[in-house]
């Protein structure tokens, strides 16, 4: 068979891949635009997520409208079916103006919410601005009951689709097409992050190196090696890749990174710059222009001010309301630790807290007495510092059930009402851990230790250490309010399903 150029990705390679098959083009020179072959399930997946939100709020206006709207108004204005038709409007067009539906943001990362809270926002000020120019005395409704219940029905509905839009990506289905472009280190490193974690949508299909070579002659990490970096553009054009990641090598110049961008014009490719100088991510990332250079400014992580305020005050007041709410669950727990076992109900270790000051941390037993006697003949199936076993002798019935969902944690939010401990922060280290650290692991201590963390949220015991410590230190480069919520949110799935505690 001869070869000849065709529009599915990767044809000049005699590879086929369905689902983003698109009508026969022919191969396109540099000068000339390209078009990126969009894949079935994108316009689908759209459209889900624009249905669910106008369900959300057609159902939610409906129901405020016919419990608290005025029947019997003075005026055009007060009309409940002209308010709450008005307020479906000003939703759905403040989500589209604060690209709530926008593809590159939809199935991935916080910006997706973080777009339609801002939406809903935005739709509640005009609606409350509006109100007081035609003297709406029924406005309040539309803003405090109206908008608030549209969120509670839109969020969870946004969490379910891209639930299963993970899950779908878990089976090699829904992924976007990604050529990865650098040197042979650099790529083995993007392909190898994103095979471990397929729900964010990449699937490394093509590498472009400085001499076209990879491990082998022809592959990088069972992944095609398909031409090297001067010919990019043009293997870009050739396959219809949605997503062209740039990683580090000495050939990139910014002469020839700004070229790449004016060659991929017109393809509809997207360009992604992986940043190799500094792990960073999040808030402390600023991009802007000074005498005409595109600068990227790294903020100096903050670790007090008014957002730390906001913290402790969540932290106080969180513990306080979980401890009463948990406390028939705590008292029950307690009885099956005593008929269960002989000992204490609780624990008491010593960990290191922030700044390396010491406290006495609380978790329910889940071992047997004079279980720590019994760690010298043990073998340590744990990462790096830290001892775990898979099935440990020493852990008790009702322990192994504890230790399994997370519940011999509970005790520890006495510790954060006290001050001692935070909701979301590091993991709290034993002192003899903190006496091996390197001065940059030390970091960890420059916050307060958590009860949850990215730690737990992406693996716990399965992590090894050193992946354990980056995520960690990444927490506390890149904290904010918003990571926090995040992770507070995505530890209830983690406890529910118990991956990685042991």
């Amino acid at each position: 068979m001869g070869e000849q150029a065709s529009s599915t990705r990767h044809g000049v390679h005699g590879r086929v891949l369905p689902e983003y098959h698109s009508r026969p083009r022919r191969l396109l020179s540099i000068a000339e635009p390209g078009q990126a072959p969009i894949a079935s399930w994108e316009p689908r997946y759209r459209r889900s997520v624009i249905l669910s939100d106008l369900f959300a709020t057609v159902l939610a206006v409906s129901v405020v409208g016919l419990l608290f709207g005025a029947k019997g108004a003075e005026s055009w204005h007060q009309l409940w079916v002209v308010l709450g038709v008005t307020t479906v409007a000003l939703v759905l067009c403040s989500l589209w103006m604060n690209r709530a539906w926008g593809q590159n943001a939809l199935g991935q990362g916080a910006d997706e919410f973080g777009r339609l809270g801002r939406g809903l926002f935005s739709a509640a000020v005009v609606l409350a601005l509006g109100g007081l120019a035609v003297d709406s005395t029924n406005i309040r409704v539309w803003v405090f009951v109206a908008i608030p219940a549209i969120a509670v029905l839109a969020f969870p509905q946004r969490y379910l689709l891209r639930r299963l839009l993970h899950k779908s990506r878990r089976e090699g289905k829904c992924l976007l097409p990604v050529l990865v472009a650098g040197s042979v280190e650099t790529a083995r490193d993007l392909i190898v992050r994103t095979k471990l974690a397929p729900h964010l949508g990449w699937k490394v299909e093509a590498v472009c190196t400085f001499d076209g070579r990879g491990d082998s002659d022809d592959e990088l990490e069972g992944v095609p090696v398909v031409g090297r970096l001067r010919e990019l553009a043009e293997h870009v054009r050739r396959g219809g890749y949605r997503v062209v990641a740039i990683a580090s090598d000495p050939y990139w110049s910014p002469r020839r990174l700004q070229e790449l961008a004016w060659n991929l014009e017109g393809s509809e490719a997207e360009m992604v710059v992986a940043p190799v100088l500094m792990e960073v991510a999040g808030p402390r990332l600023h991009v802007s222009g000074v005498l005409g250079m595109p600068l990227l400014r790294v903020s100096a992580p903050v670790f007090s001010g008014a957002r730390r305020v906001v913290k402790e005050i969540v932290d106080r007041v969180g513990s306080g309301l979980l401890l009463t709410l948990f406390s028939p669950l705590i008292l029950a727990i307690s009885l099956l630790i005593l008929l269960d076992s002989r000992g204490s109900v609780f624990y008491r270790q010593r960990r290191i807290g922030k700044d390396g000051r010491s406290f006495t941390m609380v978790k329910f037993r889940t071992m047997v007495k004079n279980a720590h006697a019994m760690k010298a003949g043990l073998a340590n199936e744990g990462n790096g510092l830290l001892f775990k076993m898979r099935k440990d002798p020493r852990v008790t019935r009702v322990g192994a059930v504890l230790r399994r969902y997370s519940l011999d944690e509970l005790p520890q939010l006495f510790n954060v009402l006290r001050g001692q401990m935070s909701l979301v922060g590091p993991r709290p280290p034993l002192p003899e851990e903190t006496k091996k650290y390197a001065p940059d692991v030390r970091r960890r201590l420059l916050v307060k230790p958590g009860m949850t963390g990215l730690w737990q949220v992406s693996g716990r015991s399965d992590l090894p250490w050193e992946e354990s410590v980056r995520l960690d230190l990444r927490y506390v480069e890149d904290w904010s309010l918003t990571l926090d919520a995040v992770i507070l949110w995505k530890t209830v799935r983690a406890v529910v399903t118990g991956q990685g505690a042991y």
